[in-house]
């Protein structure tokens, strides 16, 4: 069912599903993650950002419309403020050997001001992506139980929080692929801690 992040894109991490709930799987935990936008890092919007970015990432199977819904509940326990714990759903993706393209939608697992909510596209490459749309604060970070969900229709892609939009941006780089989930990398033994535990697709043509 699943294309998976370092089974099949070498690079990147498996998603790992067990008793009811997906998660991340083992990450190379070396080089922690810097970006300006985490306040982590000096340099400005347009420094390049520094780790190893091996997100554990998967895709469904399959052939998928380039419209796209997800919708998915969100598992959440220890929340930290010392890791950048994420949920992460992918639009229009499609993962090879060293490459992984398409739209990651995620939320971090905070419930505080630092938490955040971003849209992201991946080039090919690790450590290729481009921030579309970002917006920090509680009400952008998730809990246990809340559900996420996220669309991609015509050139818009779109971010939920229990049905309320959080975030949009708009792009054309990427018209087709398939949705999958993802989490970032870097959250050392904490995988087991957030994820998901329910995931819903449609996705229909024009």
């Amino acid at each position: 069912m699943w294309v998976n992040g370092k089974a099949n894109g070498i690079d990147w991490a498996d998603v790992v599903t067990e008793q009811g709930l997906a998660h991340g799987g083992t990450v190379k935990l070396g080089a922690k993650e810097r970006r300006a936008e985490q306040g982590n890092l000096e340099g400005g919007e347009a420094a390049a950002p520094e780790g190893d970015y091996d997100d554990p990432t998967a895709v469904l199977t399959g052939s998928w419309g380039p419209n796209q819904f997800v919708r998915a509940t969100v598992f959440s326990r220890n929340q930290t403020s010392d890791l950048f714990q994420e949920v992460e759903i992918r639009l229009r993706s499609a993962i090879s050997a060293h490459s992984c393209t398409g739209y990651e939608v995620f939320w971090r697992c905070l419930k505080t001001t630092d938490g955040y909510a971003e849209i992201v596209r991946w080039n090919g490459p690790i450590m290729g992506f481009t921030s579309l749309a970002r917006a920090q604060g509680a009400e952008y970070g998730v809990k246990d139980g809340d559900v996420v969900e996220a669309t991609a229709i015509g050139n818009q892609i779109t971010s939920y929080i229990n049905g309320v939009e959080v975030l949009s941006a708009i792009d054309d780089v990427f018209s087709n692929g398939s949705p999958g989930i993802g989490f970032n990398f870097g959250c050392g033994d904490t995988y087991v801690d957030h994820g998901f535990t329910s995931y819903e697709v449609d996705t229909y043509a024009e």
